[in-house]
C-alpha cells in the first residue's frame, strides 16, 4: 500500500513538473521574440525560475530513491522545493506580463 501511495505522489510530482516546464518554456519562447522588450529583470525571474526548477528535480530524485523512514522528511523538503519553483514561475510570469 505505502508503494502504491509513494508512486501515485511520485507521478503527481513528475506531471505538474512536466506543467511548469511547458510554462517556463512558454515564457522563454515568448521572451525570446520580445527580445527587444526583454527587461533584465524578467530574465533573472527566468533565471531564478531554472534554478528552482532544477532544485525541484533534484528533490524529486531523492524522492524516489528515499526508504520508507526517510519518506516523510523527503516529502517536506520535496514540497519546499516545488514551492520554490512555483513562485518563482509565478514571478517571471507576473514580470513578463508587466
Amino acid at each position: 500500500m505505502a508503494d502504491n501511495r509513494r508512486d501515485q505522489y511520485v507521478e503527481q510530482l513528475k506531471s505538474k513538473l512536466d506543467e511548469w516546464n511547458a510554462e517556463l518554456a512558454r515564457l522563454e519562447a515568448e521572451g525570446e521574440r520580445t527580445q527587444a522588450q526583454l527587461s533584465k529583470g524578467l530574465e533573472e525571474q527566468l533565471v531564478e525560475a531554472r534554478k528552482r526548477r532544477d532544485e525541484a528535480w533534484e528533490w524529486l530524485q531523492k524522492l524516489q530513491k528515499a526508504n520508507e523512514s526517510a519518506w516523510d522528511d523527503m516529502v517536506k523538503g520535496t514540497e519546499q522545493a516545488w514551492d520554490a519553483f512555483s513562485d518563482a514561475l509565478k514571478n517571471a510570469r507576473n514580470r513578463f506580463n508587466q
